[in-house]
């Protein structure tokens, strides 16, 4: 990733306004932020530009030193794994509080990484007169820069700084043909472990406990010249369950993932046996929003096959819900590997698919072949005629039916045409739009 575009690593301990300053350089709240310790659990990957320099910004959990605990372990391990990543690296404090035990701990861990580290005051928001920052030169990690990520103060001079140590040849070949991918499902129903069974490394925090992920978290991944980028989101509870304001936070920004990813790969678990009403629920919500979708059905190594098979289920889900029957849906097992590569050539196909066009002429054959079958029904007596159609638009596939008496096409007569569409070129994993538009006679 960083041969493509810097990387900038956002650590320090728990709770002095990594994400905040995330958000900031961002210029949007990507990054959940609340005043307890420890919202921030994974790697939260973000693009970001200033001065007209592209980079990547890695927001990380606080660092506790010397705990045992095994989330702070794991975010431990994420964070410094993102530091290993980073091509600079801001150590962010808080100056309202002075020296903490566990910024020395930290400093003395980031000191031995060799990479650059930018010390960051934070929350010094009365500047230029507060000098409360002087008090971190004890950290041997050289000027504490003053910031206040709230108001923004001092943000830009220090991006300048950071900009200023990126390797010179890091933006080399950077390009925008992205593919965002969403990973969304159930909690536990193994978003996480799928993720890293892809990417081949521990990215995001993976625990038994149900919602262990509560942001979006963006990995950027190559596969076949392409950049494809990962979204492993929080799992999607039904409001009545949501209890707090981060559980609440962390279902808005699932949401937002839904609706900025080009394919969402929407995972449920085969040992549940058949779909819950909230699986159904997040898969209309992608299919609504216009997106690619995959439906994977993980855990199946633990499915005993004399009770189902795998034709069996698909034959149940697409008579429970028609538009699935246009979805690939594939069985697969994060924990052992099972058929997971294949998402990537999904992701591929089903992307190319949204993108896909079709030649006018075609569109107005296969439209002729439809209304030659079935006419559209009379409007107050008068007969109803679609002059032609064409394509208007990608992603996904839309098209513009001009008809004379536009609300002689009901619901059902436009379902007979989008499946005799579908039937011609069938747009695999991708919903498409027909939007009926009036003409001459009307």
């Amino acid at each position: 990733m960083s041969g493509r575009l810097p990387v900038v690593a956002v650590v320090g301990r728990p709770n002095v306004g990594k994400s905040t300053f995330f958000n900031r350089v961002v210029g949007r709240r990507l990054a959940i932020v609340d005043d307890r310790p420890g919202v921030t659990r994974d790697r939260n990957f973000a693009r970001a530009e200033w001065a007209g320099r592209g980079f990547y910004i890695v927001d990380t959990g606080g660092m506790v030193e010397g705990s045992d605990v095994p989330l702070d372990r794991a975010i431990r391990a994420q964070a410094m794994a993102a530091v290993e990543q980073a091509d600079v690296v801001l150590f962010v404090v808080d100056a309202r509080t002075g020296v903490h035990p566990l910024d020395e701990m930290v400093a003395g861990v980031l000191r031995k990484s060799g990479k650059p580290i930018l010390l960051l005051a934070n929350k010094l928001d009365n500047l230029p007169h507060d000098e409360a920052r002087h008090d971190f030169w004890g950290l041997g990690l050289g000027e504490p820069i003053p910031v206040s990520s709230i108001s923004g103060k001092g943000s830009g001079d220090l991006l300048d700084r950071v900009i200023g140590l990126f390797p010179a040849e890091a933006e080399a070949g950077a390009g925008d043909d992205e593919i965002r991918v969403a990973v969304v499902g159930k909690p536990n129903v193994g978003k996480s472990s799928f993720v890293n069974r892809l990417l081949g490394e521990e990215r995001v925090v993976v625990s038994e406990i149900a919602g262990t992920t509560r942001d979006s978290v963006d990995t950027p991944f190559q596969y076949h010249g392409r950049t494809l980028v990962f979204v492993d989101t929080a799992g999607l509870r039904r409001q009545s369950r949501v209890k707090d304001s981060i559980e609440y936070y962390s279902s808005l920004r699932t949401d937002q993932a839904v609706h900025d990813a080009d394919v969402c790969i929407v995972m449920v678990d085969a040992t549940e046996t058949e779909l819950h009403a909230q699986d159904v629920r997040i898969a209309q919500t992608a299919w609504d929003a216009g997106k690619g979708m995959i439906l994977a059905v993980n855990k199946w190594d633990l499915v005993e096959k004399e009770t189902m098979t795998a034709p069996d289920w698909e034959k149940a889900v697409r008579a429970r819900i028609p538009y699935l029957q246009w979805v690939p849906i594939l069985f697969t097992s994060a924990l052992t590997g099972q058929r997971v590569r294949r998402c990537l050539d999904l992701v591929l196909e089903v992307q190319e698919q949204r993108l896909r066009r079709i030649d006018t002429h075609d569109v107005n054959e296969v439209l002729a072949k439809l209304l030659d079958h079935q006419p559209p029904p009379a409007y107050r007596g008068r007969r109803a005629k679609v002059r032609y159609a064409t394509q208007v638009g990608v992603a996904p596939p839309t098209f513009a039916l001009f008809c004379n008496f536009p609300k002689a096409l009901a619901e059902h007569y436009i379902r007979f045409l989008h499946n005799g569409f579908r039937e011609a070129w069938t747009f695999m994993g991708t919903p498409i739009r027909l939007r009926v538009r009036g003409g001459k006679g009307e």
